[in-house]
């Protein structure tokens, strides 16, 4: 089988020929590695074209057209199943908006199209902090940004690029996905956190009314993007509902404010044959009922230090109607013992596999720079020595 039909029959609830693998790699990682071993190769940028930056290890576009040296693709070095294409999607009301604030030579503070001001750091990875936020009621949503949501604008989407990485996954044969968020991330980077929470139980018409006209965007986009840019092999939504210790929010607020738009999504997808992925860190059991309930087709990552989270009790629960994509403990690789690493990878592949989980194996999270590039290998050597049913 190849890494599409192996992942497609995974997920569709066939036994898969083998274990899957997939991941990601921070790019302060991909930086690391590159001293430590890691492949680089010679390839010709456009200007403008989004370019990797040797000094920072970020990537940003080209001041001038030339040949430059760059890491070759972590999926391609690898030999990773699954290829994300992580949507170029504009989806702010005001297209195009991101105005600087302030600056320094380690972070920028940026206005988004949504009138939210956010932190970045500028040379390494990390979540961006929240600063102000204008979209601080209903009366402004509906006054200053709800009706430029309903104007369709193909700007939106690089479906050139789209396009053009579609295609080389799907020459390479992998598992290739569209990926980007949704209602709840969308929300927080708009309203803010404060905003966000109140109006879960002051106003939830508006919550509702947010997540209607999101949902009609997406689909009016994803469209498009269809019919453009080529159909993937399926679709991942990224929406944190949760941190280390439990949930953002009650189960009974999820269910009733975001997981009709969820379901909508999930078989609007199905019914063009795309198999819907949700990635959702933190504490993930008290919500997982409701995962399935929608109708996902899997779930990632399952991280292993957030409360609750213990990949075997999951499978055991609802492995016949879930595949399981990550859950081996970062922490664990981020030690460089490789016998640690040994013992702790057959546990749960061995483990995950006898219990008949559908799974794609990976990180809980992601490959942090803690992680050194021949640590990860030797876990993909051990990996490939269990990955057979």
């Amino acid at each position: 089988m190849t890494s599409h039909e192996n992942v497609s029959a995974l997920l569709r609830g066939r036994r898969a020929s083998h274990v899957p693998v997939e991941d990601l790699a921070w790019d302060d990682t991909l930086l690391a590695w590159t001293q430590q071993g890691y492949p680089m190769r010679r390839v010709f940028r456009r200007a403008g074209e989004s370019a990797w930056r040797a000094s920072d290890g970020r990537w940003a576009p080209a001041e001038t057209a030339g040949e430059r040296m760059e890491p070759v693709p972590a999926w391609e070095h690898f030999g990773w199943d699954m290829d994300m294409i992580w949507l170029s999607f504009d989806k702010m009301p005001i297209a195009g908006c991101s105005e600087l604030l302030e600056e320094t030579d380690e972070w920028e503070v940026r206005r988004n199209g949504a009138g939210a001001a956010l932190k970045y750091w500028k040379h390494k990875n990390g979540t961006p902090e929240h600063i102000d936020f204008r979209m601080g009621s209903r009366e402004i949503w509906e006054r200053d940004y709800r009706p430029l949501l309903s104007r369709f604008d193909p700007g939106r989407l690089d479906i050139q690029k789209t396009r053009k990485e579609l295609e080389e996954g799907k020459a390479r044969g992998a598992w290739t996905f569209y990926g980007d968020s949704f209602v709840w991330e969308l929300a927080r980077g708009s309203m803010g956190d404060i905003t966000l929470y109140e109006t879960l139980l002051l106003d939830p018409e508006w919550i509702h009314d947010y997540n209607r006209v999101y949902t009609d965007f997406y689909k009016a986009y994803f469209i498009h993007l269809f019919e453009h840019a080529g159909v993937p092999s399926g679709i991942w939504l990224y929406e944190d509902l949760g941190y280390r210790n439990g949930l953002f929010a009650r189960p009974e607020i999820y269910e009733e404010l975001y997981f009709p738009y969820y379901k909508e999504m999930v078989a609007w997808f199905h019914a063009r044959g795309l198999p819907v992925i949700l990635h959702c860190c933190g504490s993930v059991p008290k919500v997982l009922p409701l995962v399935v309930q929608a109708g996902f087709d899997g779930l990632n990552p399952m991280e292993r230090k957030a409360d609750g989270n213990d990949p075997f009790a999951f499978a055991e629960k609802y492995g016949d109607r879930i595949a399981f994509v990550g859950g081996l403990d970062a922490r664990i690789l981020e030690t460089n013992d490789r016998d640690l690493i040994r013992g702790e990878t057959i546990a749960y592949l061995e483990g995950m596999k006898s219990r008949g989980a559908r799974l794609v194996f990976g990180s809980d999270h992601s490959l942090s720079p803690l992680i050194r590039y021949d640590t990860y290998r030797y876990a993909l050597d051990v990996y490939r020595e269990h990955c057979a049913w």
